[in-house]
């Protein structure tokens, strides 16, 4: 099973998100773009795991006690740069509490033996994919990529957009089951936050 731990967002937020999808999406016609009901902030990628390791982390996540907390999606960006970008995101603002969360997955998972993560957690929203690797880190084949370039020159003419602002009550333990027209993602478990 192919899992991840992450975020829902809320459906007005993700309404406004599909309405900015919709009138930008034919402008990188060769990405490939996310589907807005697919749409989630993630924690922490798992992988690969059989099956019966499912209790077992949804045990070591169920002794996470954190606070809600209040996430506001903002603006856009291009992972690794504007100049090779391979992943069009929105920005995500949630203060210390957002990182922290990520943090204490990244800790209880490595319990498990799920290796942590190697660089800071960046909150972002990938809207699109436009190069081999979706990978946010620079690597060594990178070059100019052009099929982000007629966006980016569309979006550089309008102010930054605002998607407005959620309360995050709960996170997930999702399954991601790949397929020719796109992942399907199943909530596994939620736990609550406080």
């Amino acid at each position: 099973m192919r899992l991840f731990v992450a975020l829902d967002i809320d459906d007005v937020i993700r309404s406004r998100i599909a309405r900015f999808l919709d009138g930008v999406r034919e402008f990188a016609p060769d990405a490939r773009w996310a589907r807005s009901e697919s749409l989630h902030v993630t924690l922490k990628f798992i992988g690969e795991k059989p099956g019966e390791d499912v209790d077992k982390i949804r045990h070591a996540l169920e002794t996470i006690a954190a606070e809600s907390f209040a996430m506001n999606f903002r603006g856009y960006g291009f992972f690794p740069t504007a100049r090779s970008p391979r992943v069009f995101w929105i920005g995500i603002e949630g203060g210390l509490a957002l990182p922290a969360l990520a943090s204490i997955v990244d800790d209880r998972l490595a319990s498990l033996d799920i290796p942590k993560e190697e660089y800071a957690f960046t909150p972002h929203l990938t809207l699109a994919r436009g190069g081999s690797s979706g990978s946010p880190r620079s690597q060594k084949a990178d070059r100019p990529n052009r099929k982000f370039q007629h966006l980016q020159e569309k979006l550089s003419a309008f102010p930054p957009p605002e998607f407005g602002t959620m309360t995050v009550r709960e996170f997930f333990l999702y399954q991601s089951q790949l397929s020719a027209g796109g992942s399907k993602y199943t909530k596994l478990a939620e736990f609550a936050l406080r």
